[in-house]
């Protein structure tokens, strides 16, 4: 049994987040799962030994107050049964957490003796005393030492090479905490160089300028415009041909993390010279849809479908070094308001004949305009 789901739904302001749930098209009762028992002990060992990615960017701002920590570490002393812990296995064979990286630090920190246990009498009950109150992990009896190191946690197991549109709906499926956007899904998969180049580009000047601050950090939002960048310009939009901007955007990370130092220091220096070259064209228009209107009116949302062409296309040598900008300028504003252009920006901005159709014309209007 097979599911062929299409997400190319319409998405009216370009931002190119999938608006509907599909698995691609792969057997239903594939195991992309497994599951197997770890103590916390073990765990903290792996964990301590570099073997578990605890730092994803995203969960930053999601840190565990000191009471709800040390209530954990009550729960595995009274042999509260804890919920399972989702993981994934990442590309270099460590393991990348899913849901539940609050009590996975917590356990790291506690068993490593940097958590003291407070908050455990509550309300009517604050003037009593707790056994476990004040206590470190060295502070605490043998038997409960070794009841919090014996706990028993089940780990459900994301194989790495469940296909990528699984493994991120599966992320989204499974984690209980603050709602994911797919691109800090992909920044803790592929945690690396290439996740370290896009928040690098992102917190550059050149960035700022160019988008005015107005794609949210925090969902990375701004990185995913980046990310785009760098996949089209690394690969080449004749290499999207399947209409799977998930699975595109990660290989071009793949394809990021696999460049020399140089390499990607290079990329970086052509990204900047772009952005700034934008910024002098549109001003507080770059890649918005209000940079067409005449006279200006109140800028519109940043449209990654017009950052992604114009920022790739217009990386070109050829552009960049000593073009006529104010002709480069007339051109990309005539062509936003080409109703075949507008539309390959603004509908289904995801299909593959989406996005061919405004790389071509781009190119063409700029090779013919700048010949």
């Amino acid at each position: 049994m097979t599911a062929s789901v299409s997400t190319e739904t319409p998405d009216v302001d370009g931002l190119g987040q999938p608006t509907g749930g599909g698995w691609g098209d792969y057997p239903l009762d594939a195991v992309f799962v497994r599951t197997e028992a770890r103590t916390v002990s073990e765990v903290v060992k792996r964990i301590d030994s570099n073997r578990y990615i605890l730092d994803p960017d995203f969960q930053r701002d999601f840190v565990w107050s000191n009471q709800k920590q040390s209530k954990l570490v009550e729960s595995c002393v009274m042999r509260i049964p804890l919920p399972v812990f989702y993981v994934a296995e990442a590309m270099d064979g460590r393991i990348i957490v899913v849901d539940g990286l609050q009590r996975l630090t917590t356990f790291a920190r506690f068993l490593n003796n940097q958590l003291k246990l407070t908050g455990l009498t509550n309300g009517e009950d604050a003037g009593s005393s707790h056994e476990l109150e004040g206590k470190y992990f060295k502070d605490l009896p043998l038997n409960l030492q070794e009841r919090v190191q014996d706990t028993q946690l089940t780990m459900y197991i994301l194989d790495a090479k469940a296909p990528e549109r699984a493994r991120l709906d599966i992320f989204e499926r499974v984690n209980s905490g603050e709602p994911l956007t797919r691109q800090q899904m992909r920044n803790a998969l592929y945690n690396g160089p290439a996740t370290i180049w896009l928040r690098q580009a992102a917190e550059g000047e050149a960035f700022h300028l160019a988008t005015g601050g107005s794609l949210n950090p925090k969902t990375m939002r701004d990185r995913e415009a980046i990310n785009r960048f760098c996949a089209f310009k690394l690969m080449g939009r004749q290499k999207y041909t399947t209409g799977d901007m998930d699975t595109f955007l990660a290989d071009g990370l793949n394809r990021l993390t696999s460049l020399a130092e140089q390499e990607r220091a290079a990329l970086r220096h052509v990204f900047d010279k772009t952005m700034l070259l934008n910024h002098y064209l549109f001003g507080e228009h770059a890649f918005r849809k209000s940079l067409s209107n005449s006279p200006p009116a109140t800028r519109s949302v940043i449209n990654i479908s017009l950052f992604e062409v114009c920022a790739v296309t217009m990386s070109e040598n050829y552009i960049l070094d000593g073009s006529d900008r104010g002709l480069l300028r007339t051109t990309i504003i005539d062509l936003v308001k080409n109703e075949n252009f507008a539309h390959a920006i603004t509908y289904s901005t995801n299909s593959t004949v989406a996005v061919q159709k405004r790389f071509e014309m781009m190119e063409i209007a700029l090779v013919g305009a700048l010949i």
